[in-house]
């Protein structure tokens, strides 16, 4: 009986505790590398947010659609990363849905991403974010899309 008691204490004590530091403002969390690395260039350079709100600098894949990932973006290789705008060579995978998405086939489609219009995040107005990304197919592309394709992004 005492060891159920002083288990239950430890596991109250454990929850509590994950609870506390769940609640704790963001700025009390522990920052990850990734984080620290656009934290570190925020002030000078405009990240781009992700599915999670990260904001991240030079990311070598990215997720375009976040609720069903049936696109995605990755090997991207930054030639550029600037105040106004960034530019990558990479990879846009995408689920052709057919019959229908669960059941569909992803194909690679090799594509220049550009991101520009850099405006103030409304999570963080201290951090400048990129508002626009345009896909530019540099050989096939999906049956539906067009050579070129802009997206806006999350704010």
């Amino acid at each position: 009986m005492r060891a159920h008691a002083l288990t239950t204490a430890v596991t109250l004590c454990l929850a509590a505790s994950l609870a506390a530091a769940a609640s704790a403002p963001s700025s009390a969390r522990p920052v990850s590398s990734h984080t620290a690395q656009a934290a570190a260039q925020q002030s000078a350079l405009p990240v781009l947010v992700d599915c999670f709100w990260h904001p991240e600098v030079r990311p070598s894949a990215f997720m375009l659609a976040c609720g069903d990932g049936n696109s995605r973006l990755t090997s991207l290789k930054w030639s550029q990363w600037g105040s106004a705008s960034a530019t990558a060579q990479g990879i846009n995978v995408v689920n052709d849905c057919k019959p229908y998405c669960a059941a569909g086939t992803f194909h690679s489609y090799a594509v220049t991403v550009r991101l520009d219009h850099p405006r103030s995040w409304k999570k963080q107005p201290q951090v400048r974010h990129y508002t626009r990304m345009t896909l530019v197919f540099s050989g096939s592309r999906p049956d539906t899309y067009p050579p070129t394709v802009t997206y806006p992004m999350w704010d």
